[in-house]
């Protein structure tokens, strides 16, 4: 099924579920680590699995990707520093849309060029209003867009620009502190978002425990995304995950 992972996604919010998103950057990791990052995700029950970073430098996007694929049958999503950072071996990529910014080759451009590989790919393609919130640290996306973050304490700013990017025609609004970050998106600015938009929210940066999963998840994020925070304390990942789908077990509470 071609749209299977946002089909999911959707009925996912519809049904008040969670999503959690584990992010491996395959700079970061070799054989034995990836090996090792899958196992605990596996036991963890992570939902999805997002493969890639602002910089890969590395050429061995396709060979992380096989080596997840011949050890578990969660999902892999790319989530691409470049449209043209694409591996045919996963099952969807994130086409992201730098809508924060004004940078028109991460809004467009870089697209154009990639949009005939990314279409032979056989990926499903999952268009994504990307918006980067200031963390408190400068970020790689972030230098190499050119381009400043949405202040953190301006929830207006994020709730317009998420609405535009929805109107626009974006499957999904992926609001990200980056990798590093010093404090994590708000909760208050998470259910501004939220609140005001139908398609799936996905969240991620400098969450680093559990309790923050949990309330950016009871704030509205739909799909919580962590990569630095395992990369440090690998122990954390189950209780992340399970703080996240206690949520899903209590919409109301």
């Amino acid at each position: 099924m071609k749209d299977a992972i946002y089909t999911a996604l959707l009925l996912k919010k519809r049904t008040r579920r969670k999503s959690f998103a584990l992010l491996i950057d395959p700079d970061k990791v070799d054989t034995a680590k990836t090996e090792f990052i899958v196992g605990l995700a596996v036991k963890a029950k992570v939902d999805y699995l997002l493969v890639g970073g602002s910089l890969v430098v590395t050429n061995h996007l396709d060979q992380v990707v096989k080596q997840i694929k011949a050890q578990c049958e969660i999902p892999i999503i790319l989530f691409p520093g470049t449209p043209s950072q694409v591996s045919p071996f996963a099952d969807g990529l994130l086409y992201l849309s730098l809508i924060s910014g004004r940078n028109p080759e991460l809004l467009i451009g870089q697209h154009v060029i990639s949009a005939p590989a990314v279409r032979k790919s056989g990926l499903e393609i999952i268009s994504t209003g990307y918006m980067v919130v200031d963390g408190g640290a400068p970020t790689t996306v972030s230098y190499i867009s050119n381009a400043l973050p949405i202040p953190a304490d301006k929830n207006e700013i994020a709730l317009c620009t998420a609405m535009a990017g929805e109107m626009l025609g974006m499957k999904m609004i992926y609001m990200d502190a980056g990798s590093g970050a010093r404090r994590p998106i708000s909760t208050e600015m998470i259910e501004r978002v939220s609140e005001n938009i139908e398609v799936p929210l996905l969240v991620g940066g400098g969450i680093q425990d559990p309790e923050k999963v949990y309330h950016n998840a009871k704030a509205g994020a739909d799909l919580i995304v962590v990569g630095n925070a395992i990369e440090k304390d690998a122990s954390l990942l189950a209780e992340m995950v399970s703080a996240l789908h206690s949520v899903s077990l209590k919409p109301n509470a």
